[in-house]
C-alpha cells in the first residue's frame, strides 16, 4: 500500500511536470493573426503559402491564423496594424490614399508595367525606398511583400464602352489612380470596396467594374457582365502585405529568418497560381457568353493622352507638397522597369 501511494505520488509529480512542459512548449509557439478579406483565392495564395512554409521550417512553432474578414474591414486593416490588433494584414493603397500617399505612385495610370514579374520588381523597389518605409512606419507597419496584380480591365453591362467618347458619363468602380484615369475621360468613378462591387453592379449603382481577372472571378462580377475589355490596361492597384513592426521585432532570430526566407518561395507560388487564372480566363468568357472587346490603337492613345501625363504631373505636385520625393519615386519605377527588361 505504501509502495502504491509512493508510486501514485511519483506519477502525479510526473504528470504535473509533463503538463507544465506542455504548457511551456505551447506558450513558446508563435501565432500571428492575419487580417484579409473575401475568401481564399489567388490574391491571398502567397499568404496561405507563407503559412505552410513557416510551419514547415519551424516545426509548427510559428504559424499564421488567417482571418477572411473576421478581424477588420479591408479599409481598416492598416489602422488595425497600427494599434497591434493583429500582426499581419493585406490592404490596397487606393482604399485610403491619405494613409499611404507614397505607395500611390504604383497606382498611377499607364506606368508601363506589362507583366506580374515587372509588378513584383517595381513594388519591391518602391517598398525598399526610405521615404516609403518612413511613410508606412507612421502606422507601425513594415512592408513585407506585394500582391502583384495584372493590369485591370473592365466588365460592363449594356452599351459596349469601346471608345473614349462612350466612356463619358460611365459609372465605374475604380479606386485610386485608376479612378482618376477614368475621370479624365469623363467617367464617374466610385471607390466601393471589392466585396461591394457585385451588389453595386447588380443594383445599377455602377455600369462597369475595373478588376484584375482573379477578382472578377472571386467577386462574381463576371456573372453580371455582358462584355469585357481585353486590352484597355489602364493600370492596377497596389496591395501590400504588411506586418506590425513591434511583432516583427519580437520574433526570435530563427522565426525572423524563417519569415524573411520564405517570401521568395511564397511569391513564386503566387505567380504560378496566377498563371492558371490566365489560362482559363478566355474559356470562362466563352462559357458565360461575355463579349471580349478590343479597343483600337487610336482610342487607347486618346485614353493615355488624357489620363497618363496629367495624372503623373498632378501626383508629383501633390506629393511634393507633402514632403514626399515624388519625382524620385517615379524615376525609381522607370529605372526598375528598364533594369528588369
Amino acid at each position: 500500500m505504501i509502495r502504491e501511494k509512493t508510486y501514485m505520488k511519483m506519477l502525479s509529480k510526473a504528470t504535473v511536470a509533463a503538463l507544465a512542459f506542455g504548457f511551456a512548449t505551447q506558450a513558446a509557439a508563435t501565432e500571428w493573426n492575419v487580417s484579409v478579406w473575401g475568401k481564399p483565392r489567388v490574391f491571398t495564395s502567397h499568404i496561405e503559402k507563407l503559412n505552410e512554409l513557416l510551419q514547415e521550417k519551424t516545426g509548427g512553432e510559428f504559424k499564421l491564423a488567417i482571418s477572411y474578414g473576421g478581424l477588420s474591414s479591408n479599409k481598416e486593416n492598416l489602422d488595425g496594424i497600427s494599434i497591434g490588433a493583429f500582426e499581419m494584414a493585406q490592404f490596397c493603397a487606393g482604399y485610403h490614399e491619405d494613409k499611404n500617399p507614397s505607395l500611390t505612385v504604383l497606382e498611377l495610370p499607364f506606368i508601363g508595367v506589362n507583366t506580374l514579374e515587372e509588378e513584383v520588381a517595381v513594388s519591391n523597389a518602391v517598398y525598399a525606398h526610405p521615404a516609403v518605409a518612413k511613410d508606412l512606419a507612421r502606422w507601425n507597419a513594415k512592408l513585407l511583400m506585394p500582391s502583384p496584380m495584372p493590369q485591370y480591365n473592365i466588365v460592363g453591362t449594356g452599351e459596349v464602352r469601346d471608345t473614349v467618347e462612350k466612356m463619358n458619363g460611365m459609372r465605374v468602380r475604380a479606386t485610386g489612380g485608376l479612378g482618376e484615369a477614368f475621370r479624365a475621360v469623363g467617367a464617374v468613378p466610385t471607390s466601393v470596396t471589392a466585396t461591394e462591387a457585385y451588389n453595386a453592379m447588380e443594383s445599377g449603382v455602377v455600369d462597369t467594374v475595373a478588376f484584375a481577372q482573379h477578382a472578377h472571378f472571386a467577386y462574381r462580377t463576371i456573372d453580371q457582365a455582358d462584355w469585357w475589355t481585353g486590352n484597355l490596361n489602364p493600370g492596377t492597384v497596389n496591395c501590400p502585405v504588411v506586418v506590425n513592426m513591434d511583432a516583427y521585432d519580437a520574433l526570435s532570430d530563427d522565426e525572423r529568418a524563417a519569415l524573411d526566407g520564405s517570401i521568395d518561395e511564397a511569391m513564386a507560388h503566387y505567380l504560378a497560381e496566377y498563371g492558371e487564372i490566365f489560362a482559363k480566363w478566355d474559356q470562362v468568357l466563352a462559357e458565360k457568353g461575355v463579349q471580349k472587346v478590343m479597343l483600337s490603337d487610336e482610342e487607347l492613345a486618346k485614353f493615355r493622352e488624357a489620363a497618363a501625363g496629367p495624372a503623373r504631373a498632378a501626383w508629383v505636385e501633390k506629393m511634393s507638397a507633402q514632403g514626399i520625393p515624388a519625382q524620385e519615386l517615379i524615376d525609381l519605377v522607370d529605372s526598375t522597369l528598364a533594369g528588369t527588361r
